[in-house]
């Protein structure tokens, strides 16, 4: 084990970086508890907490050496980012959150689970560290654009920050449902919530209800921004029990903000597509429940885009480039810095579900949300620092094995009098 950790240190990371030297070294708490993988729960487990059986002590001893070590396996593939993005006034920011965070958490190790004020004092403390990463999300996205304003990106430092921040980006989704999950079981200052809820989970979640709440909130959008909106039409399938309500056990807030930035992009290319056409082609939506998986299709004639730029609407580098013109006071959530995509095929992901757009340029384009429908199937899908992440931050690319297309032609004649 400790020639795997010795390896790991001495892996050529990002040309221009190096572990930590913008920013000196990790503490030691961070070195000892990324020797820790994370250890993901499946949805039916989270319940468990809130259940009957379940108990605040229980999650209390899960949950501080848990979060501990997400936050030390995350702050490790920080310190491998390239020098001249570590040292940005934004980067150095997350990375001093993560710290401080840690730092609090680890110091509940020693302390009883049978002492209500401990219990009391670490839901304040889960509190205080959710608010204070509570703006990750943008400052990280503005230290990327401040990277790339300034340096010039290379084509692998772009893969590997992207690598970097789908791998980020989603250990702080995991984190984050932690703290909900136990504050809204345990903490009698944050409220009852939903009544049917658990924590933040749904039992019974009422797929097309959150479907319409989506749509409802995105055609208010569209309709103060354009004065107009497309129509909703909605189909389900029941293949599990045909006629009956479709339910899932699954976070309504997570499955909201996936349909609501669908939901925005279809409207936009709808609207802005087909504004001479007298009347605007609705939004069609088809959810089908079968034995394994849950469906959400959201089609539109919002005129496609080409194949070639569909993974472009995944990637962080290309959208944050061009910056929203808030000049002109009609900005508005449907523009954006282009993180809703990115970010919602995570919310999918993060359960073991995906988000796929497939689009015919100069038609439209269907985004299908796929989620696991049994919630013992539905487990955090978590990222882990080990030797082969570390990798991944290597400044090597490998000679593509397909040829590269040209736009001329050899000359045969040339080559064959040559020969």
């Amino acid at each position: 084990m400790k020639a795997a950790r010795i390896a790991l240190r001495s892996a050529a990371p990002l040309a221009g970086a190096s572990a930590g030297s913008s920013t000196g070294r990790l503490p030691k708490e961070v070195e000892q508890f990324s020797r820790f993988s994370p250890s993901p729960l499946s949805i039916k487990q989270l319940l468990d907490f809130g259940s009957t059986n379940g108990c605040e002590r229980t999650s209390f001893a899960f949950l501080r050496q848990e979060l501990p070590v997400r936050f030390a396996n995350i702050l490790k593939e920080i310190d491998l980012l390239p020098d001249k993005l570590l040292g940005t006034p934004s980067v150095k920011l997350v990375k001093s959150w993560y710290i401080q965070s840690l730092q609090e958490l680890i110091e509940f190790h020693q302390k009883s689970p049978d002492d209500q004020k401990v219990l009391s004092d670490f839901i304040d403390t889960l509190v205080r560290v959710r608010n204070r990463h509570h703006d990750v999300v943008p400052t990280m996205a503005q230290g990327v654009i401040e990277y790339k304003d300034t340096y010039k990106v290379d084509p692998v430092t772009n893969q590997n920050i992207q690598y970097f921040l789908d791998r980020f980006y989603m250990s702080r989704i995991s984190t984050r449902m932690l703290m909900n999950q136990h504050t809204l079981l345990f903490d009698d200052k944050s409220g009852s919530g939903h009544p049917r809820h658990i924590g933040s989970i749904d039992p019974c979640c009422d797929v097309v209800e959150v479907v319409n709440d989506a749509y409802e909130s995105a055609k208010l959008l569209c309709d103060q921004y354009y004065l107009t909106s497309p129509e909703l039409k909605l189909t389900q399938v029941n293949g599990k029990a045909p006629g009956e309500p479709i339910s899932i056990v699954y976070v309504p807030s997570h499955l909201f903000h996936m349909l609501f930035e669908l939901f925005k992009n279809s409207m936009r290319a709808t609207v802005e597509f087909q504004e001479n056409s007298p009347t605007l082609s609705p939004v069609e939506v088809t959810v089908v429940l079968g034995k394994e998986d849950l469906a959400i299709k959201v089609s539109d004639r919002g005129g496609g885009v080409p194949v070639r730029k569909i993974e472009r609407l995944f990637s962080y580098m290309y959208s944050t480039a061009p910056r929203p013109n808030v000049d002109d006071g009609r900005n508005t959530p449907l523009a954006g810095f282009g993180y809703g995509l990115p970010i919602s095929r995570l919310y999918a992901k993060y359960f073991q579900g995906d988000l796929n757009l497939y689009s015919i340029c100069g038609y439209g384009t269907d985004a299908i949300i796929y989620l696991k429908a049994l919630s013992t199937e539905s487990i955090e899908k978590l990222p882990v620092f080990n030797k082969s992440a570390s990798k991944h931050y290597q400044a090597t690319s490998e000679a593509d094995d397909w040829c590269v297309p040209s736009k001329d032609p050899k000359n045969m004649a040339k080559q064959s009098a040559a020969s």
